[in-house]
């Protein structure tokens, strides 16, 4: 075999070895982690040629994470999570238009890509509310909150587990809700009077009604569709609407800017638009509302119509200058007095 032919070789090995391996899509999914593992399995059966990566990570991670490997990013496309952080990370140019058509979204779907100039678009949406164990609130004689001000009584003195804003995204939608509400110096002086109840501010936003519906703490404060999830199992756990009216998140899909498999993050995100597709949450337990006009909206899922929603600002709260001013704040007169590493 001469030199030629050798290299030859060479080449056809090399090429037929690149063609057999899989394309690699990094994804970050900020929903609950049955869901992330259904989309990854459901992408790659109609994609067999490309292996997804997938890492739970809460949205307060993600949007740290993404800030980190600006100009060298290691993730392609973020799915799921609170939508502010995803507006403050198009804001601050972290993620790239899509195209994706939005033709067939609801309004608010469509409204987070106007804000992000296409950068985010909606794919769910989910009130947030307050749960309780009435099993742990009956045998303690304890009465059930009703309103978020309910929260600052001293019967609800260590039984209250909430998220930390600085990790997570639904603590966030929390901080901002109040905001809104109260006004900015009456929804500070009211966090912190539920902070005297706190029992422990946790990472991810969903673990704080895991542990109510458990009987590891009394009240959490979290988005309703969690609270339906571990309700709809059989836990003891009552779910509220607060009387004075209260917020919701718009999750996000973004592909970061300098995706390294821009094709395939394009590709999902058109697969995770698609009715078909949102319409299987249930199947994993989830019970957001799709944003699909198309889409099956699962007959557990909290009927936003019936809730007292406030006009929550999406533009002002999904800014980065607004969120550090309210964070610095929240660690100055509130803060978590045993932050988890």
């Amino acid at each position: 075999m001469n030199k030629t032919t050798v290299i030859s070789a060479a080449i056809f090995t090399a090429v037929c070895a690149t063609g057999a391996q899989a394309d690699e899509l990094n994804v970050i999914c900020s929903a609950e982690q049955e869901w992330c593992e259904l989309m990854v399995a459901a992408f790659e059966a109609e994609n067999p040629d490309t292996e997804v990566l997938m890492v739970r990570k809460s949205s307060g991670e993600t949007l740290a994470q993404i800030r980190a490997e600006a100009g060298n990013p290691k993730i392609d496309v973020w799915w799921g999570g609170t939508g502010d952080p995803h507006l403050i990370a198009a804001e601050e140019g972290l993620t790239q238009e899509s195209g994706a058509s939005t033709d067939e979204l609801l309004g608010w779907a469509r409204n987070m890509s106007d804000i992000s100039n296409g950068r985010t678009v909606g794919i769910y949406a989910g009130a947030l509310g307050i749960g309780y164990n009435s099993e742990i609130l009956e045998e303690r004689n304890i009465e059930p909150p009703a309103c978020w001000i309910d929260l600052t009584d001293a019967r609800f003195a260590g039984e209250i587990q909430v998220a930390n804003p600085n990790s997570s995204g639904t603590a966030y939608t929390e901080l901002a809700t109040f905001v809104q509400l109260f006004g900015e110096d009456e929804a500070f002086r009211l966090l912190a009077e539920i902070g005297e109840n706190v029992n422990s501010y946790t990472r991810s936003g969903s673990a704080p009604s895991k542990a109510a519906a458990r009987g590891e703490t009394g009240v959490s404060i979290g988005f309703m569709h969690d609270m339906v999830k571990l309700a709809s199992t059989g836990f003891p756990l009552e779910i509220v609407a607060p009387c004075e009216g209260t917020g919701y998140e718009v999750g996000g899909l973004s592909i970061i800017e300098g995706a390294r498999n821009l094709e395939g993050a394009q590709a999902w995100v058109e697969f995770a638009l698609r009715a078909d597709i949102q319409s299987r949450a249930p199947e994993a337990d989830s019970f957001q509302v799709p944003s699909n006009s198309n889409a099956e909206v699962a007959p557990e899922s909290p009927d936003l119509a019936s809730i007292k929603l406030i006009d929550y600002d999406f533009a002002t709260y999904g800014s980065s200058d607004t969120r550090a001013r309210l964070l610095t704040r929240w660690d100055a007169e509130v803060g978590d007095p045993n932050p988890e590493q």
